[in-house]
């Protein structure tokens, strides 16, 4: 049986989320952003990326690095982000086994 005050804090934390998100559409929805502030918006998700991706590069060494250029490389290329995902994946099992 799950604790009263867990399941408050999830609830709690469920109800924040959502008031953030739904609160960001109302926001923008009602008032005209500047032009600098959409850039900023339409150009947010690559700094979130490397901001996850470059923490867990930087926990496998040189080996994360190379493989992350990989998928860099290949992505720049092919513009096809299913086979940048398996050059990444396969140059660190590569990477890997190679010691």
């Amino acid at each position: 049986m799950i604790r009263a005050d867990v399941l408050a804090a999830i609830i709690a934390m469920a109800v924040a989320t959502y008031a953030c998100r739904a609160g960001g559409y109302v926001i923008l929805r009602a008032v005209r952003v500047p032009p600098f502030v959409e850039r900023m918006l339409a150009n947010l998700p690559g700094p979130l990326f490397c901001a996850y991706a470059v923490p867990a590069l930087a926990q496998w060494g040189w080996t994360g690095w190379v493989a992350g250029a990989a998928v860099m490389a290949i992505q720049a290329t092919t513009r096809n982000m299913a086979i940048s995902i398996l050059s990444g994946v396969g140059a660190m099992v590569a990477l890997q086994a190679l010691g």
